[in-house]
Parts: C-alpha cells; structure tokens; sequence
C-alpha cells in the first residue's frame, strides 16, 4: 500500500471537517426553522405567483414596463416555481436549504479570514440563528433576499482579495468578478445599486489609479442605469409598500433608520413591534441582559482591535485598510436600507452577515494561526516554499495556515508566549457570544405572529388546510363560502387563492362567495364548503357539516344522493324568501294509484296522485323558518338492489329553498 503524504491526509481531514460542518449547520438551519410554514399564498407571492401562471417566460422574466426590473431574481423564481408546482409546502424547505447553504459559504469565509474552523462555524450558526432570517424562511420572495445576501458578500470577498491580492493579473480577475457580481445584484434588488462607493475605496486603498480600473465600476453602473431606464422608464429606484424613494426621501429620517439598524446588528429591536415582533421597551430584563452581555463580547473585541493597531506598527496599515473596506461595505448596506418608509428586519440581515465575518477577521488578525504566530511572513512563506511577495494563487495546501496567508498580506508576527491567550480571548469570545444570543434569538423569534406579514400567513396556511389539503382536487367546482370578511380578503386573492394547487393553473369552477349570516347559505349540496373566520387564531374554520345539518336535518329516510325511502322525515330551513321547492322523479314504471303525501309540522300538507315520472311540490313558509316535513310515497323502486333503512326506496328528491 503507498502511504498518504501528508498533504493528501490533510486534506481528508480538512475535507472531513468541511462536511462535517456542513451537515451540522443544514441541521441547524432546520431545527430553528421548525414549525414554519408555507401552504397557502398571499399578497406579493400570490402576486408573483399569478405572473407566473398567466405570463410567457419572456414577460414574467423580463417585465418591461413594470415598477421593477430584477429578471435575475425573476428567473429563479420562475424556475423554483415550475420545479415546486402545485406543491406550495416546498417553497419553506427550499428557502431552509438556501440559507444553510448560505451558513456554509460564510463558515468557510469566517473559516479562512480567522485562520480556523471554529469562529467560521460559529458564524454560520449565529448567521442561522438570527431572527432577521424570517422573511427569507417563511415567504416565497425570500429567494430574493438570499440570492443578494449571497452576491453581496461574494462582491465582498472578490473585493477583499482584490485588495489583499499582490498579483496584477490576479487581482485584476477578482475585481472584474465583483463587478459583474455587482450587476447582477442590481438586478436582484436594486437597493444594493449604492454599493458603487465600495468600489472605488477599494481602488483608493489599493493605489491603484488606472483608468481602466475606474472605468469598470462606473461602466457597470452605467450599465445598469441605460437597462433600468430602458425597460421601466425610469432610473429612481422604487420603494417599499408602493413608494417612490424620490417622494419620500428625508434625511432626518434616513438618519434615524440608519441608527436603529446599527442597533438590530448589536442585538436591540430598534422598531416598532409590527416590524421585529415585540418593541425593545417591552423585551424582558433578562433578555435585555443576555443582549448587553452579547454587546460587551463585541466591545471587547473592537477594544482588543484597537489595542493591536495601537502597539504592532507592522500588521497597523494592513488592519487599518481591511477594517474600511468592512465598515464601508456593511454602512452602503445600511444606507441603501434607510432611505424608503421604514426599516424591515430582513434588510439588515446582510450588515448583520457581514458583521460577523468582521469578527472573524479581527479574531485572525488579533490571533492569527500557530505557524504563523513562530515564524511571522517571511517563515510561513518558506514552509511554503514560496519567496515574500507570493500572491494568494501561489500558495498550495489546504490548511488553516495557507488560507490565511493566501488572504491576509502581511501575516502578523506576535510572540509565541501571547498566542494561547489571544486565541482564548478570541475564540472563547465568540462561543460566549454565541451561547448569549441563543436564548435570546429564540426568544425573539417567539415573537414572529406579530410581525405584520405572520398573521396573514396564518390564516391563509389555515385557509389552504381547511379547504386543498383536506378535500384535494375536490375543491375545484365547488363554490366556497366564507362567513364573514374581518380578514378583507381582496377579490384577486378570492379569485386567485385556489388556482396555484392547480397543475393546469385554473382552478376551474372554484369561486369564493363571502356570507353574512349562515341563513344567506341555501341547502348545502356536494358543489358546496361553508368556512367561518376565527380571527382568535388567525385562522378558518370548516362548518359545512354543521351547516349542512342545520339546513336539513334528516330523521329517516333521506340520503345524500338524493334517494328517498316509502316513507321519511327531515327538518328544513327556509331561505329569505320562505319558500321550499322539491323536485321528485321516479325512475321506475307507473302501474296507476301511486301518490306521496306530505306533512308539514305535523299536518298533511298535500297529496299528489304521481302520473308522470317526475313531478313537483312548493311549500310556502315564512322567512327563515324551520319546518318538520314528512313525506310517505305508497309505492317502491321495483328491482332496487339495496335497501336501506326500515322501508324500500322509493324516489329522487331535489330540494332546494328560497
């Protein structure tokens, strides 16, 4: 057998923990998503949704004239949704997985910015653990929001490298990467059009002044610009809930919503309750507590940052350059968040991201890995076999060690005897961090039904399971109604609700019908469901039963295909007119005398000699009113293949009420 070198087994090591990690935070990611739901579509996915079922591909992916222009977000759409069809409860696995996957690429960024696995890890199970994911779990558009989340740090990490790069045609690669990243992005969510400014930082940083550098970022924005106007008319981005930045803009406000943002990084609901779930007014002390003691963790780590940059001259320009481009990237973030109407927990989800991976680096800066901490740059680069100046595509291995020196330039050099409490200070920093915010993100995300979109959600989840997922396909053809309208259900949501578990995207014959009173409902038949609102549980409720029952209550001899013995009995209830029509038709062969009698609240009501095979009766009664009938017919279906109660079948009866 040929020995491993050991390069080869270290990789399998590396390989192994790499997918360890993985299936931890996938399981993670699962475990603190667990009771959310998607069955039922409203609002902006119905919305979405609807686009897709009534559009060509060309129009749904490329909505020239519209408000918005994001056909790389709409393309995915359009595929999740031909891949999910009639099948809405995937939508939440789905959106799950995304952001596990997520959680990976940023443990394996956290991984090579700290120099090892366990702060990278903890960043993906913070990243995870965070409240601010509800919007990209439990909504359909939560694509959108994960695939900006995703370009935007990869824009992040190409400019990093970029800026850390020392080889021209290297570094030049990355830098065009995060500009095509960058326009892609904008055709995501255009908000993130604001991170331009990164770019021209990075370049001010990296000294470099070639036109054809500059020209890049710009053209690309430019770009963006000339295909905006081009295809909704306009280059003023729109803004939430209908808006138009332009109309609602204030700096004042602008300002204020960049603060409560920086807060929402730090742990505090800065908002009102609608928005995060329970206002920080109303937080618990001791969840206050944990997130003061989370704060201090983070303090102390830009302390200790500080503290570096002030003693160790050799590593200063280096952490100094790196922390810009961070702070700069994670304010653009900000910003473009805080000039609409208001600030939605979801929006800072990517400063919150990026947040973390700052930690990362300053744990890799603070307390870089063991090779480098005995032998500084120039000895690491010689473990390597590599000459001072190497570039990150020259270093080989897969180590702690080679990622951290292919992405960090001048490798710190600190004394052996500091390392082990550097590394303490960092890691265990970021494990109390963590075990600080777990309770206290879970509380939080306790408090997801006050959110504004989480009632809504709810109750259309409960609409979809009172209705598809209890009679299927059934319910196309059947005329739903809803007692009550608490919920101002739109007329689109009434008319589309029903058609995305349609393969054929129709729901044909399904139409909603909302109700006043239960006495608007005539005799409920098979073509029928009756819900009542229970706005107590955001919910629906299935009366058709008890409805069903109330309108006409059977004694004997009535059955629900419409076959009626010698004799029976039932209790009816008039409609608004008071009047009861009954149709009887009698398959069988007239041999002369047959007749059927009705009593009504005990009285003989009528008696009608039978001469042909169907015939007819209406009751008069007052509005509303419930009414005792019986009906004897003193002839039987000849030949009936069953009976079922104590007499023969006699009959069809169809009978309906006014």
């Amino acid at each position: 057998m040929i020995p491993l070198s050991n390069e080869t087994a270290e990789q399998r090591l590396q390989l192994r923990d790499h997918l360890l990690a993985a299936v931890l935070l996938m399981g993670f990611a699962f475990f603190i998503n667990r009771g959310i739901e998607i069955k039922g579509l409203y609002m902006d996915d119905l919305y979405l949704w609807s686009c897709y079922g009534e559009q060509s591909f060309l129009e749904y992916v490329f909505p020239i004239g519209s408000t918005r222009f994001r056909f790389l977000y709409y393309l995915a759409a359009w595929l999740e949704l031909a891949l999910v069809g009639p099948h809405i409860r995937w939508i939440v696995p789905i959106n799950i997985v995304l952001n596990g996957l997520l959680a990976f690429f940023l443990y394996v960024f956290g991984w090579k910015l700290s120099g090892r696995k366990l702060p990278g890890f903890l960043t993906g199970m913070l990243f995870l653990l965070s409240r601010m994911s509800y919007y990209q779990i439990s909504q359909m558009y939560g694509l959108m929001e994960t695939m900006a989340l995703w370009m935007a740090v990869g824009i992040f990490w190409c400019l990093f490298r970029y800026l850390n790069g020392r080889q021209e045609e290297q570094d030049s690669r990355m830098f065009t990467a995060a500009c095509w990243l960058y326009f892609g992005i904008c055709f995501v969510h255009e908000r993130y059009m604001v991170l331009l400014p990164v770019f021209f930082l990075v370049l001010l940083l990296k000294k470099r002044f070639s036109l054809t550098a500059w020209l890049k970022p710009a053209g690309t924005f430019l770009l963006v610009q000339l295909i905006r106007f081009a295809t909704i008319g306009t280059v003023s981005p729109a803004g939430t809930g209908g808006t138009q930045v332009a109309d609602t803009f204030s700096l004042a406000q602008a300002v204020k919503f960049a603060f409560s943002q920086v807060a929402y990084v730090f742990g505090i609901n800065a908002g009102p309750e609608y928005l995060n779930g329970i206002a920080w007014w109303e937080t618990p002390r001791y969840i206050k507590g944990l997130v003061y003691g989370a704060d201090v963790i983070l303090l102390a780590f830009l302390l200790a940052f500080v503290i570096v940059m002030v003693k160790n001259k050799k590593i200063r320009k280096h952490g100094l350059m790196n922390s810009a481009l961070f702070i700069a990237f994670i304010a653009m973030c900000i910003a473009s968040s805080s000039v609409t109407v208001r600030v939605e927990m979801r929006w800072v989800y990517v400063s919150y991201a990026m947040a973390l991976l700052f930690l990362d680096y300053l744990c890799g800066l603070m307390a870089p890995p063991k090779g480098h901490l005995e032998k500084g740059r120039e000895g690491s680069l010689r473990r390597f076999g590599m000459k001072d100046g190497a570039g990150p595509s020259q270093v080989k291995g897969d180590s702690a060690e080679a990622n951290f020196l292919a992405l960090h330039a001048p490798v710190p050099v600190v004394k052996k005897e500091h390392s082990s409490l550097s590394w303490l200070l960092c890691g265990g920093g970021f494990l109390v961090y963590l075990l600080l915010m777990l309770p206290a993100e879970s509380f939080f995300r306790g408090n997801y039904p006050n959110l504004y979109l989480w009632p809504n959600q709810t109750r259309y989840n409960s609409l979809a399971e009172e209705t598809y997922e209890r009679y299927g396909d059934q319910i196309f053809g059947k005329t739903i109604y809803i007692l009550g309208n608490s919920y101002e259900m739109s007329q689109f949501t009434a008319d589309t609700f029903f058609k995305v578990f349609d393969p054929a995207r129709k729901a044909e014959g399904a139409q909603v019908v909302f109700i006043e009173d239960i006495q608007d409902v005539g005799l409920v038949t098979d073509q029928m469901l009756v819900l009542r609102e229970d706005p107590e549980h955001n919910g629906f409720q299935d009366i058709t039963s008890f409805v069903k029952d109330l309108k006409l209550h059977v004694d004997y001899g009535l059955y629900d295909d419409g076959w009626m013995d010698e004799d029976c009995s039932f209790r009816l209830m008039c409609g608004a007119e008071g009047k009861v029509s009954i149709t009887f038709m009698y398959p069988g062969i007239l041999s002369g005398g047959e007749e059927t009698k009705i009593y009504v609240n005990g009285s003989l009501y009528d008696t009608i000699p039978v001469t042909e095979s169907i015939y007819y009766e209406e009751i008069s009664a007052l509005p509303y009113e419930t009414l005792e009938i019986q009906i004897q017919n003193n002839f039987y279906m000849q030949n009936a293949q069953e009976q079922r109660g104590e007499t023969r079948l006699s009959v069809l009866a169809e009978i309906t009420t006014k």
